[in-house]
């Protein structure tokens, strides 16, 4: 049955029908009947996902789900990002990686760190949307296998793409790494008109705000690294 939700400040129609979305996207539900984005239940999807060896009808429904929610995003002034954002002090960080690197376990330094201060606004794929002058990262309902994810927006103090290290280390990317890295870890929509609004997104977020690199090991001397360098406290 469709219901309602607010998502990244947009009005969303959804026909959520297995236990693990209809259970992440309860903080959304709102009372507004319009509709900006709708997503039906896409059973022809979901099923072709199951044959091809989806592990389960939850994560099929959570993946095509996904897929119509974010690349119906591009059409609103924004576009996801494969990542794990964490907010600190009304400003958001984002840690971007290939699955694997450490992304949650790195955010999850800033909280030992910060305690009360920090709260993971999305675990595994923020929203990011151009509103007035700022780039905003929302929270939604996808948010990898953790339900870390919260029904809020903050202003994107940073941007950073994580790789392992012994040592802790940060500095900014140029702008041509910068874009690659970006286009690397979102989703690419097959229509062209769809990704040329995508390379819009990411030419102009790259033009708002730092995009860094940081090696980094697991320790909260890393988180308070990264936090110095992207909260502008030291310069890298």
């Amino acid at each position: 049955m469709e219901k309602s939700y607010n998502v990244c400040g947009l009005k969303v129609r959804a026909d959520f029908r297995h236990d693990f979305m209809t259970s992440r996207s309860e903080k959304y539900l709102c009372a507004d009947n319009t509709a900006d984005i709708l997503i039906p239940y896409n059973e022809a999807r979901i099923n072709s996902l199951m044959e091809r060896g989806c592990a389960s009808i939850h994560s099929a429904e959570n993946i095509v789900t996904a897929d119509a929610f974010y690349t119906a995003l591009l059409g609103f002034d924004g576009f996801m990002l494969h990542s794990s954002a964490v907010a600190v002090d009304g400003k958001a960080y984002l840690f971007s990686a290939p699955s694997g690197t450490g992304k949650s376990t790195h955010t999850g330094q800033w909280l030992k760190l910060f305690g009360e201060r920090a709260q993971i606004i999305n675990d595994d794929k923020p929203a990011l949307r151009f509103i007035g002058d700022e780039v905003i990262a929302y929270g939604t309902p996808w948010s990898g296998k953790s339900d870390l994810n919260l029904n809020i927006g903050i202003p994107v103090g940073g941007i950073c793409v994580l790789e392992r290290s012994e040592t802790n280390f940060i500095e900014l990317l140029d702008e041509a790494t910068a874009v690659y890295s970006i286009l690397n870890q979102t989703i690419r929509p097959s229509r062209p008109e769809l990704m040329s609004c995508l390379l819009e997104y990411v030419d102009r977020l790259i033009r708002t705000v730092p995009i860094w690199r940081m090696g980094c090991n697991i320790s909260t001397e890393a988180a308070q690294i990264a936090y110095d360098a992207m909260s502008k406290r030291i310069k890298p």
